[in-house]
């Protein structure tokens, strides 16, 4: 199995910003030192859900301060940016970290329409702007001298530089939830991650997955390759005992739903809804806090000791997981908490399955 270290630490308040940033890359440079095979980090904007805000240049710092492990984003928002500076942003990243670069994408946040404010946008246009942003990006990135002219985006330019390390370019993930974005991204040849999905939904989803794989005729070694990189994320702590890891991961989620729920409550317009087929029983505002907390700790975590968070590794090995994107770092958990587990996890029950 791979397994990916993720963060989606929220910080409480501006005052606590500077010492969480400091922490999260201390946090991401010990990931690279214990093996894992990947860091990923999230993006959010203005309320602290994500503290470093933009992780394109805290990926720089982590680039100079790391030699091995890979560089994941999960995912770049890209209907909030310009396609050509990415593209260069980018590219420069994948240069200074010598080809470890890793590239989700997404159209931008499904539940924070506040972040589209804040970039003068709506969600409304976002999935149609964000596949004209990929296409622009993936383009300059590969064509010299380079030009567009779509509904967005109206653009000429002798050549993109620096080029990228890895060509043709860095890989570009997908994240995927819906049965029917599983089996098109098989069919495209792309690489996929998704979100804590219960693991019973697990091998289904796998199924369509390689099932589009197939339709699309991708060769043997290709199929075995993008399955192996299919990565589900989980949250994961590891703790001195099961009472305490319990204890301590619950009320990490449950301070981290509070945080979520409140933002969007004070923050997004009073016309905006969530599409209710993203709505589930943690991102839902009906329902309570403690249901809420209590659904997601238990389809999409693994908690405990370290024997026991190897018996549910297990499990989603045996459900056809070969990657996994463990979140060990969260807001309003101290942070030697945090380094502890990590350390509990490299050393007690990841080498279990390496």
């Amino acid at each position: 199995m791979r397994f990916g270290w993720l963060t989606l630490a929220h910080s409480p308040g501006p005052d606590d910003d500077q010492a969480a940033i400091a922490e999260q890359l201390e946090q991401a440079v010990l990931a690279d030192t214990l093996g894992f095979d990947g860091v990923w980090l999230t993006e959010h904007n203005f309320t602290g859900e994500a503290v470093y805000c933009d992780p394109i240049p805290f990926a720089s710092a982590l680039a100079a301060k790391t030699s091995r492990v890979r560089i994941g984003f999960s995912v770049i928002q890209l209907a909030l940016r310009h396609p050509v500076r990415l593209a260069v942003q980018l590219a420069l990243l994948d240069n200074l970290s010598g080809g470890r670069l890793d590239v989700g994408v997404g159209r931008g946040s499904i539940y924070n329409e506040y972040e589209f404010v804040g970039y003068g946008l709506r969600s409304d246009d976002a999935r149609e702007r964000a596949n004209e942003a990929l296409e622009v990006l993936t383009r300059a990135w590969t064509e010299a001298p380079f030009e567009y002219h779509g509904k967005y985006f109206d653009l000429r330019m002798p050549a993109l530089r620096p080029r990228p390390v890895q060509r043709p370019h860095p890989p570009i993930w997908r994240s995927v939830v819906t049965p029917a974005s599983f089996q098109e991204c098989g069919r495209l040849g792309l690489p996929i991650m998704t979100p804590r999905i219960p693991l019973a939904r697990i091998p289904e989803r796998l199924a369509l997955y390689e099932q589009g794989l197939r339709e699309g005729g991708h060769d043997d070694a290709t199929r075995a390759r993008l399955r192996a990189q299919a990565a589900v994320w989980r949250h994961v702590y590891v703790g001195e005992s099961q009472a305490e890891a319990e204890d301590t991961l619950g009320a990490a989620v449950l301070h981290t739903r509070e945080h979520m729920i409140h933002a969007r409550t004070a923050y997004n317009p009073s016309d905006f809804h969530v599409d209710a087929a993203f709505l589930n029983p943690f991102t839902d505002p009906a329902v309570s806090h403690e249901a809420g907390t209590k659904w997601s700790l238990e389809t999409g975590a693994l908690c405990g000791t370290a024997a026991r968070v190897a018996e549910q590794v297990a499990a989603m090995r045996d459900a056809g997981v070969q990657h996994l994107l463990a979140q060990l770092s969260f807001g309003y958990l101290p942070h030697a908490k945090i380094t502890a587990s990590m350390r509990r996890f490299a050393g007690e029950v990841m080498q279990q399955f390496k």
